[in-house]
């Protein structure tokens, strides 16, 4: 069983930079597969971002790739978001997710969730 705590959502402006970090509990995290996934108001829960257990391969949604780094950290058992060129588009809670396996860009892939972290992005 995996827990995930998120943190580093906040407001800020277009332009500007937000690193959300993801903290993994257990003892296998190196093992699991990790990714972003992003609801805006009014919309479905969709994916940002995915990272594979040795961090090797990334994957991204064209809306963000070129502005959005994924990484991870097996030592601390974390995983971050680096946004940066932030656009108000951006505006979303933003999940971190686990999953034993593979990077998946669908929701029902994922086993394991965090509660979310609110990013606004202001004009």
């Amino acid at each position: 069983q995996v827990q995930l705590v998120e943190s580093g959502g906040g407001l800020v402006q277009a332009g500007g930079s937000l690193r959300l970090s993801c903290a993994a509990s257990g003892r296998t995290f190196s093992s699991y597969a990790m990714a972003w996934f992003r609801q805006a108001p009014g919309k479905e829960r969709d994916f940002v971002a995915g990272i594979n257990w040795s961090g090797g391969y990334t994957s991204y949604a064209d809306s963000v790739k070129g502005r959005f780094t994924i990484s991870r950290d097996n030592a601390k058992n974390t995983v971050y978001l680096q946004m940066n060129s932030l656009k108000p588009e951006d505006t979303a809670v933003y999940y971190c997710a686990a999953r034993s396996g593979l990077v998946h860009t669908t929701l029902g892939a994922y086993d394991y969730w965090a509660q979310g972290t609110q990013v606004t992005v202001s004009s």
